[in-house]
């Protein structure tokens, strides 16, 4: 998002607060990284006091809401909310950062003269919890990296197909081991369809998160793989490779791996709740999360009919349109060039 503002605005300085310079933006000549060697909340006090000597404009927080929540009211700022789930599936999420941001949320929306969402799903449950006004509120979608695209090159296929030790048909599943994704719940919609399709295999992609351990125990089966965090270049090909991509949340403040699972050209199986339909639209088949047999269903369905794939395949592609930085970065843009 960032990196598409810069491209836009030609008119205004951006200063890029940091812990650590990144040579990507070396290149843009209206904007300047300012290095802040601290770590923790000392970085972000450290922030707010460059701030308050040198007063910005307007300062965005894109993804933290601890200075806003503490700079004065004569400090112009405007947030992104991507999602709150410290609020709503705190038991889900690491601890350390439900405290800070249900410290700090409430005042950092309260204090700021704009507020954007990456969903209408997240607005209105922002809009529901804090009672903010709509106008306040304005929607600034993700999407998906211009990496995510069909793999064609066999030996790239064939070389991640090796490093994972990927089977020949597999179910794909991303996103880190952790409650909220709901990956018990596709396991066990799995084992349902295992002795009509035993061919096919289940292959988890994600990082060990919280509260992970009841998922680890079905990590035994022959046809289940945990294959841990993967590089994004190779889940380009993870997804390409796989049959279907399933993703079960039980809660997303906008949901990137189905649009990526989508660029890709897989077929994309994911969750009625939440913005998840928002996202996936009539691209994808909705399912309840919290029922195995839905889940199991569907994966079935799909796995059965060639055609109905081909349809999710053809309509991802064209979903995946619909989401763009550009858009989005000019409508913040707006917002900047307002406050």
């Amino acid at each position: 998002m960032v990196k598409e503002l810069l491209k836009q605005d030609s008119d205004n300085q951006y200063i890029l607060y940091t812990n650590q310079a990144t040579p990507d933006f070396e290149k843009y000549k209206n904007a300047t990284q300012r290095v802040i060697k601290k770590s923790g909340i000392w970085w972000h006090f450290a922030v707010l006091v460059d701030l308050m000597k040198n007063k910005p404009d307007v300062f965005w927080a894109p993804t933290s809401y601890i200075i806003p929540a503490l700079a004065p009211r004569s400090l112009k700022t405007v947030i992104t909310v991507h999602d709150i789930v410290a609020f709503l599936f705190p038991e889900g999420h690491n601890k350390k950062a439900v405290w800070a941001e249900r410290l700090t949320l409430k005042r950092a929306v309260k204090k700021s003269r704009h507020v954007f969402t990456v969903s209408r799903n997240t607005k209105l449950d922002l809009m529901k919890l804090f009672h903010i006004e709509e106008a306040k509120i304005l929607i600034a979608p993700c999407a998906a990296s211009k990496i995510f695209k069909p793999i064609d090159d066999p030996e790239a296929l064939k070389k991640v197909e090796l490093k994972y030790d990927l089977p020949k048909k597999f179910i794909l599943a991303v996103g880190t081991l952790s409650p909220r994704k709901n990956f018990h719940r596709l396991i066990k919609a799995y084992a349902r369809i295992v002795p009509k399709h035993d061919d096919t295999h289940l292959v988890i992609v994600g990082p060990k998160g919280w509260n992970f351990d009841d998922i680890l125990q079905f990590e035994a089966s022959d046809k289940v793989h945990m294959i841990g965090y993967a590089d994004g270049a190779d889940i380009a090909a993870i997804y390409t490779l796989a049959k279907l991509f399933v993703f079960p949340s039980l809660y997303e403040g906008f949901g990137m791996p189905p649009l990526e699972a989508m660029a890709c050209g897989c077929p994309v199986i994911t969750s009625n709740v939440s913005s998840l339909p928002e996202v996936a639209g009539n691209a994808a088949m909705l399912v309840d999360p919290y029922s195995v047999d839905e889940i199991s269903k569907a994966m079935d369905v799909i796995l059965s009919n060639h055609y109905i794939a081909l349809d999710l395949q053809s309509k991802g592609f064209e979903r995946v349109k619909k989401f763009n930085w550009k858009d989005s970065a000019k409508a913040i843009l707006e917002v900047f060039k307002e406050s």
